[in-house]
């Protein structure tokens, strides 16, 4: 019901929590993180985005770099540690405030102020017409790119020495020159770009080498200005003639002293006056290019900006390119990394494969270059929609999301069941399975290639056409991500990816997940942590991803994986248990996808309700924005499958909606998850419906208690959580089978692995539970109920089986009762006035049975305190209803 006089209630503001968790120390991660984030990698936009770069300075120094000298001890670098300059966290200019990561991270000493740049990884196109790949294999002694462009040849194109080839840290770097084509001369400059990724053929300007260097020239220099860079080695050439000339000292004896630069100069000052241009040392031991400059020349410099736009004159046209140059790799072409091991050779989908073709019948799976020419390259039209001030999430599985029973792809997904979604009236969507995983069956969370969508859907363009459409009507696109764990396949995923058991994961027990079978990462190793903060960055830029959902966190943040009993006691959550490490992960997660994109949404899955979860970073916790109730969907499903209606108890699902009135505002509320519908149990609708005989006499009334229960608990669960709440394809309008993927146990079959939709189309309960689902998100969307602050639960009545709760202007009741009805049933409410019901689950519209009449629908209050309340309403409440 709704008070006939809003009281304007505003959205509640979320307040600061006290901290329950210090800060991690550093120790947890013993060196520290340089990252670079290219917002993307393939061709469609390299020459248009600038590089976004947000970098960590540590209390240590970096374990990998661009460019590792093999006569440096790798060991003996992890060992270095350097001070963090003074007040390194306060020193931010005002332009840099914007990716100023807060709390945590400034604590530690840790700073966002530049200090170099680390490349993704992978294959990736230079604009010198080649393409280099990047690899990290600590393990292995030899690497090379095994495809069907070189004959599947070990030796062709492989890591070699002059070409960086190798470093210490066990990275790999291959070149893929484009070919010239026969007849063809190479470029004049050796920076010759070309326009790869316009819709357009930009062409040449036809300019010269020499017009551009005079022109650049021309601009940026003054009259001798530019003599030092024309005759850089005549200032050594006379010095070393001075010294060793034939005129010049010939023993060491008469050598003596060399005098330093300053002195050098004063005496030069003394001879022929002081020089514009001059450079001297300070006279710093340990900083020899701790130069003086003439500052008035230095100021002239330094305001000129460099005369890049005549480099661009130099740049061809694609057409240009094709004419004159054959692609290293093709768009198209199958590849794989080879490795010389300890163990003798291996071949591996390379780690950062950005799509992948999946093995099968001895066929080995191979990563796909993926480079479209701008005519074949997906073009964005939309842009991402802004973030609601509540998520009324839609949870889909594009390969069931069919009605025909055979894998569905991203194409029938965009085309058919977005414009259901947007009907229904959700404003977001979570995918689960979109990244490539081996076996169908496990539903994507073994996942194989973290950088790759699943080949198994379609393409990457197609992918990002679903993205895109999703955005033209609306809806924010979430994905959920799995870095908990990693299958442990060894042919296709990064288990014994280099040969060693201890690249990407734990070696021993730690390695292994003892209840699922799948690799445990070390997320203590800076290298992992790089693949994995760069693995979410990669979604977010190439396909545009609104947010994450973090996969049984649990897992992660445990050593136990989160089998162990939890009573709530802080003990259990800082004992020697916890994975420090994945803590810091998350916390590092967090505040660079919330640096980088403000806008973006973390999601946590974790079942042991961790203290501070979503906690702000600066406040000792983890930084994620939700997290999910799983304990609701699982009391549902309990009462449901094997508790009388009767025995339901009001206390245990008030308490179970809001377990802690502390951390209500950041729970995201499900009915019932795809859990219950896919791992070999019920979805509620089947529970409700699949045991009803349908020539049984009591099959009316089954198929009333159904609809009614399949309502009222989807109302109570949406109504009393926070700002988000998630539903699971085909379960609003009570999908009467579960999902069922095929496997040997079902002689793999896809009868059950699909949604019917047909149902829609015929007038009977599934549609009644339709029209229910969708005015019940039009609540939300026209009275902002998710928004509003958690509600006043001040009727909870074990007896009666009655709940009442007030949010906002809006009053809830539910009389669970399978028998009782009550005709005069007194509620509290604070407001006097007329109250309206606005919405009713025993509609006849809804498949109920209309007993309460129009003209009950409007109630006056009565002056009498009830519940605490100064006034009450008396309402009638058929047995099983609710209404507000």
């Amino acid at each position: 019901m709704m008070t006939m006089e809003d009281d304007g209630a505003k959205n509640n503001v979320s307040t600061q929590f006290p901290p329950y968790l210090k800060p991690l120390p550093m120790s947890t991660l013993s060196v520290p993180i340089k990252i670079f984030f290219h917002p993307t990698t393939t061709t469609s936009s390299f020459l248009h985005s600038q590089p976004q770069t947000l970098t960590f300075i540590p209390t240590r120094t970096p374990t990998i770099r661009a460019s590792a000298s093999a006569s440096e001890n790798p060991q003996k670098q992890h060992q270095k540690q350097h001070k963090s300059p003074p007040n390194a966290a306060n020193t931010a200019s005002d332009a840099d405030k914007g990716i100023h990561p807060a709390g945590f991270l400034t604590k530690r000493g840790i700073s966002h102020k530049a200090f170099g740049q680390f490349e993704l990884l992978g294959m990736h196109r230079h604009p010198e017409h080649r393409v280099d790949y990047m690899e990290w294999a600590p393990g292995a002694r030899y690497c090379a790119i095994v495809a069907d462009f070189n004959g599947w040849s070990p030796t062709e194109n492989c890591a070699r020495e002059g070409y960086f080839g190798h470093d210490d840290y066990g990275y790999w770097f291959i070149i893929l020159q484009d070919n010239l084509r026969e007849g063809e001369e190479p470029d004049e400059l050796y920076f010759q770009q070309y326009n790869y990724v316009d819709d357009y053929d930009k062409g040449d300007s036809g300019i010269t080498i020499d017009e551009i260097f005079k022109k650049a020239n021309d601009e940026y220099w003054q009259p001798g200005e530019d003599r030092y860079l024309n005759n850089r080695l005549e200032g050594p050439v006379k010095l070393y003639e001075e010294i060793f000339g034939p005129n010049g000292p010939q023993t060491m004896e008469e050598l003596g002293d060399i005098p330093d630069a300053e002195t050098r100069y004063k005496e030069w000052v003394e001879k022929h006056g002081p020089s514009r241009y001059a450079v001297i040392d300070e006279g710093k031991e340990y900083d020899i290019f701790n130069v003086i400059v003439d500052p008035e020349w230095n100021e002239r410099i330094r305001a000129l900006k460099p005369p890049i736009r005549y480099w661009f004159e130099t740049r061809k046209g694609r057409k240009a390119w094709l004419k004159k140059y054959i692609p290293g790799i093709p768009h198209g072409s199958k590849y794989r990394v080879y490795f010389n091991t300890a163990n003798g050779p291996l071949e591996r989908v390379p780690a950062w494969a950005t799509y992948v073709q999946p093995g099968g019948d001895g066929v080995p799976a191979c990563a796909i270059h993926w480079e479209p020419s701008p005519e074949q390259a997906y073009k964005w039209k939309n842009k991402s929609p802004e973030v609601p001030k509540s998520l009324r999430m839609y949870e889909a599985h594009v390969g069931i999301s069919g009605s025909e029973p055979k894998i569905s792809s991203f194409n029938d997904f965009t085309d058919k069941v977005l414009p259901h979604i947007k009907e229904a009236g959700y404003n977001a969507i979570q995918l689960i399975g979109v990244v490539e995983h081996k076996d169908y069956f496990t539903v994507g969370y073994r996942v194989t290639n973290f950088y790759a969508v699943s080949s198994r859907y379609g393409t990457p363009e197609d992918f990002k056409r679903l993205v895109d459409e999703a955005h033209g009507l609306g809806l924010l696109v979430f994905l959920e991500i799995v870095h908990s764990y990693a299958a442990a396949d060894e042919m296709v995923g990064l288990s014994m990816f280099d040969g060693s058991n201890d690249c990407y994961f734990h070696s021993g027990k730690r390695g292994q997940h003892k209840f699922w079978g799948t690799r445990m990462f070390k997320y203590g190793d800076p290298d992992v942590l790089h693949f994995l903060l760069s693995n979410l960055n990669w979604w977010i830029t190439e396909y545009q991803i609104d947010g994450f959902h973090f996969h049984s966190v649990s897992s992660m943040l445990y050593t136990h994986n989160g089998f162990a009993s939890f009573t709530g006691d802080l003990e259990e959550y800082c004992n020697q248990y916890v994975d420090r490490d994945a803590q810091l992960y998350l916390i590092l997660a967090n505040e660079i996808l919330h640096a980088l994109y403000p806008n973006i949404i973390t999601i946590a899955e974790d079942a042991t309700f961790y203290p501070g979860l979503c906690e702000p970073t600066s406040q000792g916790g983890l930084g994620f924005d939700y997290y999910v109730n799983l304990s609701v969907p699982e009391m549902w499903s309990t009462f449901l499958d094997s508790v009388p209606d009767l025995e339901w108890s009001m206390t245990k699902i008030v308490n179970t909606l809001i377990p802690s009135r502390e951390h209500a505002d950041r729970m995201l509320m499900y009915t019932e998850n795809h859990n219950q519908s896919i791992s070999g149990r019920q979805s509620f609708a089947e529970i409700l419906f699949g045991r009803i005989d349908k020539h049984s006499h009591h099959y009316k009334e089954s198929l009333q208690r159904g609809s009614s229960l399949h309502k009222m608990i989807r109302l109570i669960t949406f109504t009393t959580g926070c700002r988000a709440y998630l539903n699971f394809m085909g379960n609003e309008f009570g999908h009467p089978k579960r999902v069922e993927f095929p496997t040997s146990s079902n002689n793999y079959s896809y009868s059950l692995a699909n949604r019917q939709w047909d149902l829609l189309e015929k007038d009977g309960i599934h549609c009644d539970l339709f029209s229910f689902d969708k005015d019940m998100m039009k609540l939300d969307e026209n009275l902002r109920v998710l928004s509003r602050r958690i509600p006043n639960f001040h009727h909870v009545n074990d007896s009666s089986m009655v709940i009442s709760y007030i949010r906002g202007p809006l009053l809830f009741v539910f009389n669970f009762h399978p028998t009782n009805s009550y005709d005069s049933y007194s509620i509290g409410v604070d407001e006097a006035g007329e109250y309206q019901v606005i919405l009713n689950t025993d509609e006849i519209k809804y498949g109920g049975q209309g007993i309460l009449k129009e003209d009950q629908y409007l109630q006056r209050t009565v002056s009498r305190r009830v519940d605490g309340l100064q006034n009450c309403l008396q309402v009638s409440l058929p047995s099983r209803t609710a209404q507000c």
